[in-house]
This record gives structure tokens, sequence and C-alpha cells, in this order.
């Protein structure tokens, strides 16, 4: 799914900060600002570990599968109830050995007079071979994906929840894109298929001021930080989140520290000039970490197990509060 690589030296991240500052130097004024919002009681992180159950009773989410069909029309029918309007995307794709993948994106808009707007996002599918599995028998088996998609699409199921309870004030999309972990390893052209059509499709995608990439978000000892590609395409987004977290003292979000680079959905967007960051728990990628309970990525094991409420909780505390916390200058 993911690609990422240990940053930084020195002297990379201290000619990176000179760069940045001197961009910062002539840009204006962003057309909002942010009070943080403390206490965001109604974020049930019950209700966000529920939905992670609910996407794994499907079975694998892997294109043209059985339980892709299924959690797309779950994902259909909650979103439909909760938003003001649900737009689709539905679109084909050549996958490997002559496989045609059917592929949906989502996109459930609050507001939707309001042009200037944000987003938030996760992938729905899993990926369609376990191929991290240190056995070859199992490689080619489907993972449940608990963490990788379902986390992340639960948090954003969680927030569509509250938002139709307790209506934000903002533009706000919450959009689930489909086909990004379809790629075999180190080829990139067949990751982030949703997110590639949408930026080079969506006719709304230039009201975006930023959005906010959720991936692997549920493990009980995940540990945020800001993210490669989003500090260079997003870096005032970057430090509104991590500044949020620390003044919302979450201790999942306490190091500020650019330590990984990821390839992931936000990096089509970012090249389409969608300003876009990713909070991922980077360090379970290639499952170095040195929990051995962690290294569960891209295996079978992805599962149930692993997820905690806590951390969902956690990252949807931050981002609602961000949402209601908000305000844009139309």
């Amino acid at each position: 799914m993911k690609k990422t690589i240990l940053l930084f030296s020195i002297i990379f991240i201290t000619a990176f900060a000179a760069c940045s500052s001197k961009k910062e130097d002539k840009k204006l004024e962003p057309p909002y600002k942010l009070k943080v919002v403390a206490n965001i009681g109604f974020f049930n992180e019950d209700s966000a570990y529920n939905f992670v159950k609910k996407q794994l009773s499907f079975g694998p989410r892997n294109p043209n599968s059985e339980g892709h069909q299924k959690a797309l029309e779950y994902f259909k029918k909650k979103l439909s109830n909760y938003s003001d309007k649900l737009e689709t995307e539905t679109f084909t794709y050549p996958g490997y050995d002559g496989e045609k993948l059917i592929l949906t994106n989502l996109i459930a808009k609050f507001n939707p007079e309001k042009k200037k707007r944000i987003f938030i996002a996760a992938h729905w599918d899993t990926r369609p071979r376990a191929d991290m599995e240190v056995l070859t028998s199992r490689a080619n088996k489907p993972i449940p994906g608990a963490n990788d998609g379902a986390s992340g699409v639960a948090v954003v199921l969680e927030l569509a929840r509250i938002f139709k309870l307790y209506r934000p004030s903002i533009g706000i999309d919450l959009i689930l894109f489909d086909g990004e972990d379809y790629g075999k390893e180190n080829d990139l052209d067949n990751y982030c298929l949703g997110s590639k059509y949408f930026a080079a499709n969506y006719k709304e995608r230039n009201n975006y001021l930023f959005g906010i990439v959720l991936d692997m978000v549920g493990d009980r000892g995940a540990g945020f930080f800001p993210e490669y590609y989003s500090e260079l395409y997003a870096s005032e987004i970057n430090k509104l989140v991590w500044d949020a977290g620390m003044k919302l003292g979450l201790s999942k979000f306490r190091d500020n520290t650019v330590k990984y680079q990821v390839y992931d959905d936000h990096v089509p967007l970012n090249k389409a000039g969608i300003k876009t960051i990713d909070i991922i728990d980077a360090g379970l990628i290639q499952n170095v970490a040195p929990l051995q309970r962690r290294a569960y990525w891209h295996t079978l094991k992805d599962n149930i197990k692993n997820i905690s409420k806590d951390s969902l909780g956690q990252v949807g505390r931050l981002v609602a509060s961000i949402v209601y916390g908000l305000e844009i200058k139309e």
C-alpha cells in the first residue's frame, strides 16, 4: 500500500526549513482561522470501533470481491442518511492479468451551498494480497484490513454521524477513496487509484482549501508524526493539525517531528494542487516496528485485535475539533 523512508539528516531539515521560511514570507494570510475547540465529547469512540467491526463483517473489501460490493452498499446507505448530499464516482480500471476493476469513490457533502470547503478522507478498499506474509501459501489471500482501511473509514463514518446531529458551520466533504491498496509492491502506478481519478476528474476540486487523509489510525500503540509529502506541499496544514493535537493534550500527537515519507492518497491530490496532509501510523509500514505485535502490515493479522478505541477517539476528536473550530472567510 504505502512506501516509507526514514527521514532526515539535520542538514536537509535545516535547508528545507530555510526554503520553507522564504516561501512563507511571500504567502498571503490563509482564508481561514482556527480556534481549537476542546472536549468534543460527542465523537463516540465506541461507535467508531463498531464501524470497524461492521466493515470486517463483510470480509475483505478488495475490488471486485463480494465484501467490496457489500461494503459499498453499506457506505452508500449510511452516508446518504447522514449527509446533505452524496455523490459517487464510479469508474473502471485495467488491473493485473486482464482484470477489469470496478471502483467507486464516495463524496458525502455537508453544507453543499458553501463554495470554500475542506475534506476529510480515507480509503475503503483493502489489499487483495497479503504479500508480507512469511508463508507463500498465505501471500495471495486478501487481508482483513481492520487498521489498513477500516480504521480511517470508521472515523469518517463517525464524523458523518455527528455532523448530522451537530451541524458544522463550514462546507465540508467526507470522502471514501477506492482502489488505494491495489498495486503490487513498488508499482506506484497501481496505487491510489481512487484519489488519482478524483484529482483528475472531480469538477469541484478547486473549491478545497485543504484536506486531511486518515490511514491506519486505529492501532492501540499508534503514534502520529507529520509526514514528509504533507510537509512539502502543505506544511501550514501539518502545523495547524499537530498544534491542535498538542493543545488538546492528545498523547498520540505529542511529537511534531517529520520522520516518515509515505506514498498515500494525499500525494496525487497534492500534485493536482489540492493541499492535503496524511495522518498515518507510518511506523507500521514494512513491519519494522520493534514491537512484534505491530508487525502485521499487509498480512492476515491486520484484524480487530490490534484496534484501540482510544486511538480512534484521539484522531476523531482532533479532526472534529478542527472542523468545529475552523472559520472560513467566504
